[in-house]
Formats: structure tokens, C-alpha cells, sequence
């Protein structure tokens, strides 16, 4: 089960309580899944009983108990637990990892998205200054995943040097015409120096990582290709995935999903996480947030590069295999990342 099927199962359980009478508060439209955090257990925590404790006017832990039994009752839970203020802890029956690894891999580049959209209509309208340009760029792309309708507007005729170097482009320039239903102005700290010199990646990176309200640095510590450099980092780990899958090849195999042994925790949870940072990087129009999420896969996936081929006379096993799965897992979301942040993925670095 992935973690946005798991979120599924969470409301029906919530539904199922309230349709039965037990439970007299409304089903939210979204339940957060995520790793368990310190004391918890289980493959997976949500919070869904202390979001629902203030309008169904119980106790959080009473909301878990009440929802504990339609939950473990659910297909493919093998146990809930309730831990700490009112935390469901569930256990997954066999595979969660695997199931994980399996969809990211059949989602591709989707991964992370939504299926519908949602009906939601945005405009993100901009000064004519390049790192607001770049960053409303960047939102829309987020949102778009999301499943929102969105429409960009500068305030002047943009700079055509920003399309021709870094692929920047508007739907419209001067005043606003009708508005939509959701305006806002995107209007983060402006970029002191010229990014144009550092050419379309790098300059992008320079102003998507830093939050809005930091000052983007425009230096040629982007451009340095040593560990030190955030994006080196992001774009060698992706090069790194796809090698690992042409020199698995040249051994003989190829991936399939199943248990990854050894200690593949802080990879997993990334994986597991980029969905719910993509939403709240849409809901707060915070590209940072999901270039720091890359950031944090790719250097889980380069702590353990070198345990997913064999090694010597070593013969290929199922065990790598799953490994080799998950490493690719971990380019695909790194390359559909960047891509939405509108940075190049390359297979060779």
C-alpha cells in the first residue's frame, strides 16, 4: 500500500465512523501519512484524531479509539497502534516498501501528482524583476501538478533575455484582466545581482532554493561541481541512479521491487514524503521546499550507492534487485523534481 492509498484508507475509516454515529465531525479531504516519528512504531503515522479531536469535541485520544478499529479492519493493515497525544501507528501487511517503490516507478514523472483536478483557478501575478518571474514560473508548474488551473502575469513586458537564457515565460504582461477567482502576488526578495551569467540551471537553482524571504546568493558556487553545491549534489545523485541501472545491466539484471535490506530508512522516508511536499510546496507557493526535499533524497540515495551492486564474485540477488528498484525509484523523483523546478536531469555528470 502507498502512502496516498494509505491516506485513502484513513478517511474511509473516518467515514465509516461517522456514518456509523460514532463520530459527529466532517471527513477532511486529505488525511497526512508519514513515517512515525520518535516513540512512535509501525510503518506509517497519522494525525487524523487530533485533527478531528476540536469539531467532533472528544479528546484525541478518544478519536483514536474510535477510529483504531475501522482502520485495523482495513485491507492490507496488519495493526494499528495509538501512540502519544492520539497518533494512529499502523502497520502495514507485508510490502510497504515494496509497494512504495513499485508506484513510484509506475507513476514515472507523476509520481506525486494528483489524478483530478481539483477545480481550483489561480493567478500569479508578478513584478517585473527575474527571480519573481522564475519563482511564479516554478509555483505554476507545482500547482499544476496539484491539479489547479493556473494562469501567470507579469506586471511589464518581461526581459527577453529571462525566456532565451532561462526559459521563462508568461501568459501575460500589464494589468490583470478578469481576475480569477484566487489572485496572488508573487513577490519574493529580488535578486541583487544578474543570475543570467550563471546560464539556466544554476541561476534557477540560485533562485528557487533559498526561501522567498532570503536573499538569493547569485555566485559561482553554483557553477562547482564538488559536494558543497546543493544542486551538484541533487543533479550527481540522479546521474549516479541511472548508472547503477546501465551497469546492472552490463552485470545481467534489472531491478524489481521487494525488501530492501540494510539501512534504506532515510531514502524510503524521502520517497514516501515528496508527495505531501509537493502539496504544501503548492499550498504555501514555496518552491524551496521542494528543492530541500531534493536535496535531502539525494544525498540519502548517495549514503547507500555503493551497497546496491554486488561487489566482487558476488552473484546478483533479489536483495539487489530491490535495491537497484529503489534507486531508481530515486532518480525518478529527483528528475521529476528538477523538472519542476525547470532544471535539467542529466543521465551523465
Amino acid at each position: 500500500m502507498t502512502p496516498v492509498e494509505l491516506s485513502r484508507t484513513v478517511l474511509r475509516a473516518v467515514r465509516c465512523a461517522v456514518d456509523a454515529g460514532e463520530l459527529a465531525a466532517p471527513v477532511p479531504e486529505w488525511a497526512q501519512v508519514a513515517p512515525p516519528g520518535p516513540g512512535g512504531r509501525g510503518d506509517y503515522a497519522t494525525n487524523v484524531a487530533l485533527q478531528l479531536a476540536r469539531p467532533a469535541g472528544r479528546p484525541p485520544q478518544e478519536v483514536a479509539e474510535i477510529l483504531r478499529p475501522h482502520l485495523a479492519g482495513a485491507e492490507g493493515v496488519a495493526g494499528v497502534d495509538i501512540t502519544g497525544p492520539g497518533f494512529l501507528n499502523i502497520t502495514l501487511d507485508g510490502g510497504g516498501e515494496q509497494a512504495l517503490v513499485a508506484e513510484v516507478l509506475r507513476r514515472g514523472a507523476r509520481y506525486g501528482f494528483v489524478d483530478e483536478p481539483t477545480g481550483d483557478l489561480v493567478q500569479l501575478h508578478h513584478p517585473r524583476e527575474v527571480r519573481a518571474a522564475v519563482t511564479a514560473q516554478a509555483v505554476a508548474r507545482i500547482l499544476r501538478s496539484q491539479g489547479a488551473l493556473v494562469r501567470t502575469s507579469c506586471e511589464d513586458e518581461p526581459d527577453p533575455t529571462w525566456e532565451a537564457v532561462l526559459g521563462v515565460s508568461v501568459d501575460a504582461h500589464g494589468r490583470p484582466g478578469a481576475p480569477a477567482p484566487l489572485k496572488v502576488n508573487v513577490r519574493p526578495v529580488p535578486a541583487v545581482q544578474d543570475p543570467i551569467p550563471l546560464g539556466r540551471d544554476a541561476a534557477r537553482w540560485a533562485l528557487l532554493h533559498p526561501a522567498s524571504h532570503d536573499h538569493p546568493r547569485i555566485t559561482a558556487e553554483h557553477l562547482v561541481q564538488r559536494e558543497t553545491n546543493p544542486l551538484f549534489r541533487v543533479r550527481y545523485a540522479h546521474a549516479r541512479t541511472r548508472a547503477l541501472s546501465r551497469n546492472a545491466a552490463d552485470l545481467g539484471f534489472t531491478s524489481a521491487p521487494g525488501d530492501v535490506q540494510g539501512d534504506m530508512t532515510h531514502l524510503v522516508d524521502a520517497l514516501a514524503a515528496y508527495p505531501r511536499t509537493l502539496a504544501t510546496a503548492a499550498r504555501h507557493r514555496a518552491p524551496d521546499r521542494l528543492a530541500r526535499h531534493l536535496v535531502t533524497t539525494a544525498d540519502a540515495i548517495l549514503g547507500i550507492q555503493h551497497t546496491v551492486l554486488p561487489l566482487g564474485d558476488e552473484k546478483p540477488s533479489a536483495a539487489h534487485r530491490a535495491r537497484l528498484a529503489l534507486a531508481e525509484a530515486a532518480g525518478t523523483v529527483l528528475a521529476g523534481g528538477l523538472s519542476l523546478l525547470g532544471i535539467d536531469a542529466p543521465e551523465h555528470l
